[in-house]
């Protein structure tokens, strides 16, 4: 019983690790008025660009956080983030579509790398555990 806990706990944490992160850069962003202001669509590509290279790197980090707490199976918890990632990322990516919110590419560009940034971070987590042991 204790261990599917532990395991929720592992993915919740390298979730909210990913989601933390990726609001705290993009809040720092908006205060240094490099974004526009919240509520705003950033239609630069490059902003869009620069978006999606910190949330490819977070979206790496909290998989592999999630693989380093999991009580078993690290690779199958950091794609089980990776699993609700896509989920998450692919409405976002219907919505902001429909809403016609920015460039179509920024979101389907992160709903694709939800899983490749999950299987990298558990690969790099359980590559770590292997050369400690």
């Amino acid at each position: 019983m204790g261990s599917i806990f532990r395991s929720i706990g592992a993915i919740v944490a390298g979730l909210l690790t990913v989601i933390v992160l990726s609001l705290g850069t993009d809040q720092v962003l908006h205060e240094l008025n490099v974004y526009p202001p919240w509520g705003e669509p950033m239609h630069a590509p490059e902003l869009n660009a620069l978006a999606l290279s910190y949330r490819l790197v977070y979206g790496v980090l909290g998989p592999y956080i999630t693989a380093r707490l999991a009580p078993y199976a690290p690779m199958g918890h950091a794609l089980t983030l990776g699993t609700i990632g896509l989920a998450l990322a692919s409405a976002g990516a219907y919505t902001a579509m429909s809403l016609n919110i920015g460039p179509a590419w920024y979101p389907i560009a992160l709903a694709a790398s939800s899983l490749p940034t999950a299987l990298l971070g558990g690969w790099l987590a359980t590559r770590r555990a292997r050369l400690a042991a």
